[in-house]
């Protein structure tokens, strides 16, 4: 094999090589900060990986807000007719977070059926639900799932 041939395997080789590592970095990368949406029935059926970042969701259940007027934890249950998941978290509530409304949570599921939230979202307006939190609903009262078709607008 002459010199210039050997010099373009290598070439090609370090080629390959280098992009193999970076798409193995980027996998790894990806599984690390993937947070899969669970609902309350899910958690409950112990679908839900524990101690593993994740998002869940639900309406809160009214009666259930519990705060501790020491600190900002609060302690609320979220369900999606189905089933019902204690929350924790600590910190400030969005403005918008009531009873009966629709929360998306992201946090950590515990070993005692408890999720711990890092962060609370809470719905924008009287209309609109997290499309994650819908289906779910949905779901647990026996409806089908809703699809979404956009129509061009004809100018």
């Amino acid at each position: 094999m002459k010199a210039i041939r050997k010099q373009r395997l290598f070439l090609l080789l370090f080629i390959l090589v280098g992009a193999g590592i970076a798409v193995g970095l980027v996998l790894m990368a990806l599984q690390k900060n993937i947070n899969l949406y669970y609902s309350p029935a899910q958690i409950i059926g112990k679908e839900a990986p524990i101690d593993v970042q994740i998002r869940g969701g639900g309406l809160v259940v009214a009666g259930s807000v519990v705060r501790d007027p020491e600190s900002l934890d609060v302690a609320f249950d979220i369900t999606d007719g189905a089933g019902t998941v204690t929350v924790k978290y600590t910190g400030i509530l969005p403005d918008l977070f009531a009873e009966g409304q629709g929360i998306v949570g992201t946090g950590k599921l515990g070993s005692d059926g408890v999720f711990y939230a890092d962060e609370v979202l809470a719905k924008h307006d009287s209309t609109y639900m997290p499309p994650e939190v819908q289906d779910a609903i949905d779901k647990a009262h026996g409806q089908p799932e809703k699809t979404v078709t956009y129509r061009e607008s004809g100018a």
